[in-house]
């Protein structure tokens, strides 16, 4: 799934007129290098919401992916949570990714992103697996980011909760499962919360990105990554 509905408000005036999933990165926009990485993987079913300005997002994608992506149109926004489960009965009965809209990544030298989160992936003990990148490789990395979790031996990833820095981020992909959202609470609410319950029961890990990873929030932000891609 692609989340894509957010009104990105940090990156106007870009987005008063254009959603952030659709603003161009170095000629390409943001949501359309996903699907493609997407579907270079074998993904075959990919989900996207709108709402904020989501017909640009329809009409781009109508007719271009060969009818792989289906639409989700949301009347109110759900947050990353609701949107999910929401998007459920869509998603099959197995894992599958959760990529941010705005997301933007580099493979590293191994293996892909995407091969390297599913072959890690093992559901007899995670509820979510959390793509996360040191916080001080981050493109773009904003002024006072504190990070969001700390990463242990065996796998598994605490949050930074009042710890005043944390050395990784979360990088824009997940993979989940639909045990994560058992007794998860209807209308909008937060993926986070989720991930959180995860954590208490161990069962939340994460895998730590060795390609270049974009924090792409303002039009400051966007400027580097398209110094970068250059």
């Amino acid at each position: 799934m692609i989340l894509a509905a957010g009104r990105g408000e940090r990156m106007r005036p870009l987005t008063d007129t254009v959603p952030k999933p659709l603003i161009p990165v170095a000629g390409r926009s943001l949501i359309e290098r996903s699907i493609e990485r997407l579907m270079a993987h074998g993904v075959s079913n990919i989900v996207v919401n709108v709402h904020y300005l989501g017909q640009q997002i329809v009409d781009r994608l109508d007719g271009q992916v060969n009818g792989h992506v289906h639409i989700v149109r949301e009347e109110r926004l759900l947050d990353t949570g609701g949107s999910v489960k929401n998007a459920l009965p869509l998603l099959g009965d197995g894992p599958f990714y959760v990529v941010n809209g705005d997301g933007l990544w580099r493979d590293g030298p191994r293996r892909p992103l995407l091969r390297r989160m599913q072959d890690i992936w093992d559901p007899d003990r995670m509820d979510a697996l959390l793509l996360l990148h040191p916080i001080h490789r981050v493109v773009g990395r904003e002024p006072g980011e504190r990070g969001d979790y700390f990463f242990e031996q065996d796998g598994r990833i605490r949050h930074r909760g009042e710890a005043q820095l944390a050395p990784y981020l979360f990088a824009s992909v997940s993979v989940c499962d639909h045990r994560l959202f058992e007794d998860s609470p209807d209308g909008p609410f937060s993926l986070l919360q989720l991930w959180n319950r995860a954590e208490s029961n161990d069962r939340l890990v994460g895998i730590i990105h060795d390609g270049d990873w974009f924090h792409i929030g303002t039009p400051g932000a966007l400027a580097t990554a398209e110094r970068v891609l250059a």
